[in-house]
C-alpha cells in the first residue's frame, strides 16, 4: 500500500474495465503511491460475455455493493455487446446507483496544440431519464415508439446540482440547453425548473439556448460558455463535442454524481482492443477523473498536485503517447508524472 499522509485510507471502489483498462488502471495507482494518497482501491472486475441475473447486465451485484458501501469509485473502460438484449453496463450503474448528474469539465491543456484555445467550459447531464429511459416497444410491424421521459423530480436535482456546481468552483453563468420550440411540454418542464432553481441563485448569470444554436456557438467560438446544463440525450452529444474541442476523449474527465455524496467517475473514451497490453495507452483521461474524485472526497491538495504534474508532463511535450502525436509508452509517461510529483 502507498505511503500515505497520516491520515486513515479511505476505500475506493475500482473498476478496472476492459482492454486498456487495467493498464491505464495501474498508472492511477502507481501515481496515488507517488502522491501519497490515503485511499485503498478495492477492485471489482466484470467479464464481458458473464451476465449477471440479478442486474441483467455485466454489472454483478457485488460490483453495485461496493460502490454502494464505499460510496465512490473510479471506472476504466468496458465495452458492452451491442444489441444482445440485456441493459447497457454504463446504463445499468447510472440507474442502480441512482447516478443523476454526469459532469465533465473540458479545460484546454497548456502546452498541446489543438483547434482551439482557452476553452474552459463544464457539461452537466441529466444521466437518468429522458430519451435514455429505455422504454421503446413495437406497437405494430415496422413502427417502434420510444418515450421520452422528463420530470420535474429528475430536472430539479440536475439543475440544482448545475447551479451549485458554478457557485462552489467560482464560475460565472449557467446556460440551459433545450428544444422546447419542438418538445413544449417535455423540454418546457426542464426549462421551467432550470428558471426555478436559477433564482435561488442571484449571483450566477442564466440564459436559455435551443440545442442546434449551441451546437453551432460552440464550434465558432468555445470560449462564450460557462456551464452547461440539458437533459440526457443532448448532453451526451453536447459533452463528446466539447471533449473534441480539447483533444479528445482520452484527455477529458467524467464523474457521475448521486444522492449523499455518492459518486462514480470514469474515464468515457473505448477500451482500444487494438493497442490493449501493448503499453501504448494514454492514461490522462482516467488520471483527471480520478483527480475529480479526490476533489469529491476533500482531497483537494492532493488532487491539485497530480492534476498539474499531469498537465505539465503533456505541455512539456517530452513524454507524450502516440495519440497525442509522442512515442512514449504508458509506463515512461506515467513516470515522468510520477517523478514531477
Amino acid at each position: 500500500a502507498p505511503r500515505t499522509s497520516g491520515r486513515r485510507a479511505r476505500k475506493v471502489t475500482l473498476f478496472p474495465g476492459d482492454g486498456i483498462g487495467p493498464e491505464i488502471a495501474e498508472s492511477v495507482k502507481a501515481i496515488f503511491g507517488a502522491a501519497g494518497v490515503p485511499v485503498e482501491f478495492e477492485e471489482v472486475y466484470f467479464q464481458p460475455n458473464v451476465i449477471d441475473p440479478r442486474t441483467n447486465s455485466m454489472v454483478t451485484q457485488e460490483g453495485l455493493d461496493s460502490v454502494l458501501k464505499n460510496g465512490i469509485g473510479l471506472k476504466g473502460p468496458m465495452m458492452t455487446p451491442v444489441g444482445k438484449g440485456f441493459r447497457s453496463l454504463n446504463l445499468t450503474l447510472r440507474k442502480e446507483l441512482s447516478l443523476y448528474a454526469n459532469v465533465r469539465p473540458c479545460v484546454s491543456i497548456p502546452g498541446l496544440k489543438t483547434r482551439y484555445e482557452g476553452v474552459d467550459l463544464v457539461t452537466v447531464r441529466e444521466n437518468t431519464e429522458g430519451e435514455y429511459s429505455g422504454l421503446e416497444h413495437q406497437l405494430v410491424p415496422g413502427v417502434v415508439e420510444s418515450l421520452k421521459v422528463i420530470t420535474r423530480k429528475a430536472s430539479l436535482r440536475v439543475c440544482q446540482y448545475a447551479f451549485q456546481y458554478a457557485k462552489d468552483n467560482g464560475r460565472q453563468k449557467v446556460t440551459a440547453v433545450h428544444k422546447a420550440n419542438v418538445m413544449r411540454q417535455a423540454d418546457g418542464l426542464f426549462l421551467a425548473c432550470a428558471r426555478e432553481v436559477s433564482e435561488a441563485f442571484p449571483d450566477i448569470a442564466y440564459e436559455e439556448e435551443i440545442i442546434d444554436n449551441t451546437m453551432m456557438r460552440l464550434v465558432m467560438d468555445p470560449t462564450q460558455y460557462d456551464v452547461l446544463v440539458m437533459p440526457n440525450l443532448y448532453g451526451d452529444i453536447v459533452s463528446d463535442l466539447c471533449a473534441g474541442l480539447i483533444g479528445g476523449l482520452g484527455l477529458t474527465p467524467s464523474g457521475n454524481i448521486g444522492e449523499n455524496g455518492l459518486a462514480l467517475m470514469e474515464a468515457v473514451h473505448g477500451t482500444a482492443p487494438d493497442i490493449a497490453g501493448k503499453g501504448l495507452a494514454n492514461p490522462t483521461a482516467l488520471i483527471l477523473s480520478s483527480v475529480m474524485m479526490l476533489r469529491h472526497m476533500g482531497l483537494a491538495t492532493h488532487a491539485d498536485k497530480i492534476q498539474q504534474a499531469t498537465l505539465g508532463v503533456i505541455g512539456d511535450g517530452k513524454y507524450r503517447t502516440g495519440d497525442l502525436g509522442g512515442t512514449a509508452t504508458t509506463a515512461d509517461f506515467t513516470k515522468a508524472i510520477c517523478d514531477r510529483i
